[in-house]
């Protein structure tokens, strides 16, 4: 068995935050987790091509709140917050549809995403958007990578393709790495991010690793 572990994950209570805040009771806990699964899959589908960072949700016995973050606010909130009243029309049909309890109270949040280069699934929705408009590879890569480094707080950035580059017959695994990447360091804050890039061939696989520098405790 391969002992890779998600970079994320690993990460959970030591510097990461879970990213669906909430308690449920035995009955509950199921359809709760079902929302959380399915409506995180449906608003990045729904959401795609306005570099979403993260989709995070939180609950209490009435509210659910759900965090979009973006680096590209104005395109969801919209003209006068129309587009975030749709949003939040949309998320409703689709709770109703998938036939789990509507909260009384829903709020859509979008917060904007500062410096979106040092964020590892905006960086992958960049080199996707790339690939579908048929760019050579491993251009897409260097200048995914260059962006990434010209940021003073990024140390290591680390990018992988596979599937069908090119549009060749044989699938195959391209990697480029700049920096450094202590992948099994704790205290590294690592982002990770998969993109997919859907071509007319098959979807091409995208990985992105950016390590930020080390977090230590402040000192007390």
């Amino acid at each position: 068995m391969s002992h890779k572990v998600h970079p994320y994950a690993h990460r959970l209570s030591i510097l990461r935050d879970w990213r669906s805040r909430w308690f449920g009771k035995h009955g509950d806990y199921q359809i709760y987790l079902k929302t959380d699964v399915l409506l995180r899959e449906f608003l990045q589908k729904k959401l795609r091509g306005m570099y979403v960072d993260g989709i995070e949700m939180e609950r209490n016995r009435t509210t659910y709140r759900i965090v979009v973050r973006t680096a590209r606010p104005g395109m969801i909130i919209g003209r006068q917050g129309e587009g975030a009243i749709k949003l939040r029309r949309i998320v409703l049909e689709k709770m109703a549809k998938i036939g789990v309890p509507v909260p009384k109270d829903l709020k859509i949040d979008v917060e904007e995403v500062r410096l979106p280069e040092t964020h590892a699934a905006v960086v992958g929705q960049m080199i996707a958007e790339g690939l579908e408009k048929r760019l050579p590879f491993r251009r897409v890569m260097k200048q995914a990578i260059e962006k990434v480094m010209a940021n003073r707080n990024v140390l290591g950035c680390r990018v992988t393709l596979s599937g069908r580059l090119g549009g060749a017959e044989m699938g195959r695994r391209e990697n480029m790495l700049k920096g450094r990447l202590p992948l099994q360091t704790l205290r590294a804050d690592i982002d990770f991010a998969r993109e997919k890039a859907h071509m007319t061939y098959g979807d091409i696989g995208v990985k992105v690793w950016i390590y930020k520098g080390d977090v230590f405790e402040k000192a007390k």
